[in-house]
């Protein structure tokens, strides 16, 4: 899948309806629970046609509302047990600089622009300390890292899911 650079959010549905409209949240919905759920079953669980959903999920895909469908992998499961949050404040001019190495070091799996003294903030998975050690001193000589050990993940990483379409007046 290409990448975007921003979505580009259609108005309307060709029959005059809002893009997100309470068909489109609810097909959203069913695909947030289980993102492999085939299209009948999709389709099934809304009430429409598998053709109608097709065509629905095309344009939510084409407008940037769904950015892609994507293989979850267990890091330790693949010998890359240690994780890490690293938080890099860059040196003078080095800004765009962490964002290209970020994208090359293939342990750097997240990478955020944020606010704050820091300017990005990376999630990083590796085999061991000393592998942090070696991914870290790369981002050194752009500025200073903190680190910080991932040790649980009470809250598993989820698709944010859409919310209902309330009526007007309504809580």
């Amino acid at each position: 899948m290409p990448k975007r650079t921003g979505p580009n959010y259609p108005s309307d549905l060709p029959n005059g309806n809002p893009l997100l409209d309470e068909v489109n949240r609810r097909i959203l919905q069913v695909l947030t629970e289980n993102a492999r759920t085939g299209i009948s079953e999709v389709a099934r669980r809304v009430g429409m046609s598998a053709p109608a959903v097709r065509e629905r999920l095309a344009r939510l895909e084409d407008s940037g509302v769904i950015r892609g469908y994507r293989l979850d992998v267990e890091p330790a499961a693949v010998g890359l047990p240690v994780a890490a949050w690293v938080r890099i404040k860059p040196g003078p001019g080095q800004l765009p600089r962490i964002a290209d190495l970020a994208e090359r070091v293939s342990e750097v799996s997240e990478c955020y622009r944020i606010s704050g003294e820091d300017c990005f903030l990376l999630k990083v998975h590796v085999s061991s300390i000393e592998a942090l050690e070696e991914v870290l001193d790369q981002f050194l000589i752009l500025g200073q890292t903190t680190s910080s050990f991932i040790v649980s993940t009470p809250v598993a990483p989820r698709t944010p899911a859409p919310r209902p379409i309330r009526a007007a007046g309504s809580p």
